[in-house]
């Protein structure tokens, strides 16, 4: 007989989890007994839930294979929340695990410790669903549930909590995973009314988002001739260098009038959310076929002429199938070359420098990179300048655009990918939510450079009040030493003064014994 603290821990080991990201407390000592010496389960000390939210995140997103979080009650959720509306944003499988009170104190108001009445109440908007295992038994039908959403449906979070009395409880070691579900296929119906329309577009236009991340979407493009425009969790879904690609470039005025030109618009795998064009609506003239898992998808705010409910791997596979071979009606690399070749125009000064840290950085970088962006306005250039050439290699949470999200996030991915090369991108003023997690990277010895933007504050909100006519209130923090920081958290740190200095800095970075900070001010003359 074990603890069902040690058996959700074995449960978790058969679903395949090789990782779990929290804090011990007095209310999950049970479920570390299921992490001591001996365990499947590698577990990794986060300074903050939060953190440690960030953390299941970006070894999700950085694998597709499910992140997960392990919190106390009552603060340890509340803190790990953040984390859990990026995932929800962003269709990210993370499950976090928390303890709760004792059953028979549950939402009576008794002063227990860590009291939330109804912690399921506070995370439920935030997941696909959260429940409370007031039995054992429960335990292994909330894991399968969880799951199998992760493995079959639109992969947003989960939280399950376990009262401390139901984890004290003894069980047999004999929790068996579920048969997990496949994921839905295209009907043919669909797949043939899709394809009649896009042979006879004249125009077409593909927009793909994260959801399209294993599609074929290079032949699928190169078959209708048609420009290929993405989300930021799009990028690299085909490579950037593509002559039909315009990448993250959604954002920008070009994007939306080739979208509005378009007499046929395919979208794979993407909510077509402002938080990525920037602009409340997208300019659909033409008619809509969207390929998407959620079925809410195909008739919300851009309701689809065609909605096909599917995985968008046998969805392209069987559009491209159904199209069979033929000459592109059009051929829209010209077009696509010349929009790219406007492009540095139409920057200010402060984008043509981001551009060029950019550069710096893509070429200091083999192209299997993975690159977090946090939220701050390099990475906002980056959705549009910065080349990427595989999927799962750039992630910028722009949904929920929470602040400090990218390093921890950088963490968890570099240990569910030791071998792949990691880099972050923060602000100094977003890097200061999640900057205890550099001690946690310098514990586990990992060689993640943090690109350290530094315009002394919130640079864009300055930029809002200015233009808006706001007055300047609360936007300039005092910043502290960054270097001097970064030491006294065991980590290295530099501040280039040449770009050649910057590529050599992150060269060293990437194989060093611990995380190295990278302080670049914005007025660097050398980024003139």
């Amino acid at each position: 007989m074990i603890s069902v603290g040690e058996a959700t821990m074995r449960l978790l080991a058969r679903y395949g989890v090789k990782t779990i990201f929290g804090i011990p407390g007095v209310h999950t000592l049970e479920f570390y007994r299921g992490l001591a010496e001996g365990s499947a389960i590698n577990h990794v000390q986060a300074r903050n839930e939060m953190g440690a939210g960030f953390m299941a995140d970006g070894y999700a997103r950085s694998t597709g294979e499910p992140g997960v979080a392990l919190t106390i009650s009552g603060p340890g959720v509340t803190n790990a929340a953040t984390a859990l509306g990026q995932s929800y944003a962003d269709s990210i499988p993370l499950l976090l695990i928390s303890a709760e009170a004792r059953s028979d104190s549950l939402g009576k108001g008794w002063g227990v410790l860590h009291e939330v009445n109804d912690l399921n109440a506070v995370t439920r908007p935030l997941t696909a669903f959260s429940a409370c295992a007031r039995t054992a038994k429960d335990i292994p039908n909330l894991m399968g549930q969880a799951f199998s959403i992760f493995a079959s449906q639109r992969p947003r979070p989960v939280h399950i909590s376990i009262p401390t009395d139901v984890l004290e409880q003894l069980v047999e070691d004999d929790w068996k995973p579920v048969v997990l579900p496949t994921k839905p296929q295209p009907h043919p119906d669909a797949i043939a009314a899709a394809s009649d329309l896009l042979a006879r577009a004249k125009r077409p236009l593909i927009l793909i988002g994260g959801g399209a991340v294993e599609a074929d979407i290079k032949s699928l493009a190169e078959r209708l001739g048609a420009v290929v425009i993405s989300s930021n969790a799009g990028k690299g879904i085909i490579p950037s260098d593509h002559p039909l690609n315009l990448g993250g470039s959604i954002c920008l005025p070009a994007a939306h009038e080739l979208i509005g030109n378009a007499d046929v618009v395919l979208a794979i795998g993407t909510e077509l959310s402002e938080t990525d064009s920037y602009i409340e609506e997208l300019p659909i003239a033409g008619d809509l076929i969207r390929i998407d898992i959620d079925p809410a998808k195909m008739n919300d705010r851009y309701p689809a002429q065609i909605g096909i409910i599917s995985d968008a791997l046998p969805a392209t596979i069987a559009l491209i199938e159904k199209l069979g071979p033929g000459t592109p009606v059009v051929n829209a690399a010209i077009e696509v070359a010349d929009i790219r070749g406007a492009i540095p125009a139409t920057l200010n000064p402060t984008q043509t420098k981001h551009i060029k840290l950019l550069e710096v950085i893509r070429a200091a970088l083999p192209d299997n990179a993975i690159i977090m962006g946090d939220a701050c306005q390099v990475t906002y250039s980056a959705s549009f300048g910065l080349h990427i050439n595989q999927a799962r290699r750039w992630h910028y949470a722009s949904g929920y655009c929470a602040l400090g999200f990218a390093f921890p996030n950088a963490i968890g991915a570099k240990l569910a990918q030791p071998d792949i090369p990691v880099l972050a991108i923060a602000g100094d003023g977003g890097s200061m939510f999640s900057i205890q997690e550099l001690i946690t990277a310098a514990q586990h010895k990992l060689p993640i450079p943090l690109i350290l933007w530094h315009n002394n504050g919130y640079q864009q909100i300055r930029d809002d009040m200015r233009e808006g006519n706001y007055p300047h209130v609360g936007v300039d923090p005092l910043a502290p030493d960054f270097p001097a920081l970064a030491l006294a958290m065991h980590c290295h740190a530099t501040e280039p003064s040449s770009a050649d200095m910057l590529a050599q800095h992150i060269a060293t970075a990437l194989v060093a014994d611990r995380p190295t900070v990278i302080v670049v001010t914005e007025d660097s003359g050398w980024l003139s």
